[in-house]
């Protein structure tokens, strides 16, 4: 479980295909990463397989894959991570799985005043339940939904530290992110579907 508030931005350095998966070894600055510790790498819950050198390797296995863009991973990337919630730890954004539904595509970038304000069209599993206000992941960033301007579209508005301190602050239009939909939100879905 995680919260969406990134606590590093790494940059990949490999991307290698395996016979059991595809492989990325991100540069980070944890000290203490251990094997099979769970991360997310742009909001994916990832198992880290290897540690060394200021350097961590997880997989991505088919099924991850064909719900993100980790296919297109290039050395030299940068990542948006979090590591996974501890018992007791504070809870700043919202409830994030790291369970990505799907890939959504920057349609407009601006800036309004001291807020930047990023249009974009979601995945139906996350416009099905976005909600005015309501929460949303982006790239492994908890996100508040500031506006519902058409179907399939949601605005989200950022602070100048989450420019600053995450990867979203380079989206241009045309750019794909993981979209992960709020997880109470699926579970209300889940309950009135057949009702």
């Amino acid at each position: 479980m995680f919260t969406g508030i990134v606590t590093a931005c790494g940059t990949v350095r490999s991307v290698e295909r395996t016979d059991r998966a595809l492989a990325l070894t991100i540069e980070a600055p944890y000290d203490d990463l251990a094997v099979g510790e769970s991360v997310a790498v742009n909001g994916a819950c990832l198992t880290v397989t290897a540690v060394r050198n200021g350097r961590f390797t997880v997989e991505a296995v088919v099924t991850t894959r064909g719900r993100t863009l980790f296919d297109e991973a290039t050395p030299g990337q940068r990542v948006n991570l979090e590591r996974a919630m501890a018992v007791g730890d504070r809870f700043g954004g919202h409830l994030v799985q790291g369970h990505v539904d799907g890939v959504g595509e920057v349609r407009a970038v601006r800036q309004d005043e001291d807020a930047l304000l990023v249009v974009i069209a979601v995945p139906p599993e996350a416009a099905q339940i976005a909600v005015l206000h309501g929460s949303i992941t982006v790239d492994g960033v908890s996100l508040t939904v500031n506006a519902l301007p058409a179907p399939g579209i949601v605005e989200v508005s950022l602070i100048p530290y989450t420019r600053d301190h995450t990867t979203l602050g380079r989206l241009t239009p045309g750019a794909r992110v993981h979209v992960e939909a709020d997880v109470i939100g699926k579970y209300v879905r889940q309950m009135m579907e057949g009702r």
